[in-house]
């Protein structure tokens, strides 16, 4: 299975969010965190990551007879570049958007399902809004938040932060 295919998958995209930040997690805590999918699908995704090198065990424990693996995400494995997203065709850029759509639409369905969700307390955001912007501008923009999102990427997961799922998305909304 080549990159792409692997990756532009709703389920395994969102294995890939929960499994990042440096989390061990595992495939019984991603069944519990993706409580939407079913467990046999969780467990058959989680076989195809790891199986590509994108999951990588971190550890095995016997538990009761059986062995439980905990999973830790190789994050260069995870990810489109920019080779792969020069050498893809328009419509592999349609399914992999639907894609990331879909593990959006999936990942906020499943906040809202969350016992006590408050999306005004918790600062949801989704708006949308037209910019209008040259080149240059553009790409100050983007540089921008690119170095904003630097300064907390790397972030660990501890007590006091939990994740939260950012995304960006640019394109012209009309043609130049």
């Amino acid at each position: 299975m080549d990159l792409l295919d692997l990756l532009v998958h709703p389920v395994r995209l969102r294995i890939v969010f929960a499994m990042s930040g440096g989390q061990t997690r595992t495939t019984s805590d991603l069944c519990t965190q993706l409580p939407d999918v079913p467990k046999t699908s969780v467990y058959r995704h989680v076989g195809v990551l790891a199986d590509a090198g994108v999951l990588e065990v971190a550890d095995e424990q016997r538990v009761h007879g059986a062995v439980e693996r905990h999973y830790r995400l190789r994050g260069e494995r995870a990810a489109i570049g920019a080779d792969v997203a020069a050498a893809m065709s328009l419509d592999d850029h349609r399914r992999a958007f639907a894609a990331g759509m879909a593990a959006v639409l999936a990942e906020f369905n499943a906040y809202l399902d969350r016992p006590g969700a408050d999306p005004v307390a918790d600062q949801v955001g989704y708006r949308q809004g037209v910019l209008w912007l040259g080149p240059d501008e553009r790409a100050k923009l983007i540089d921008g938040l690119r170095s904003l999102l630097r300064e907390v990427v790397d972030n660990q997961p501890t007590p006091e932060r939990s994740s939260h799922l950012v995304t960006a998305i640019f394109f012209p909304a009309t043609p130049p």
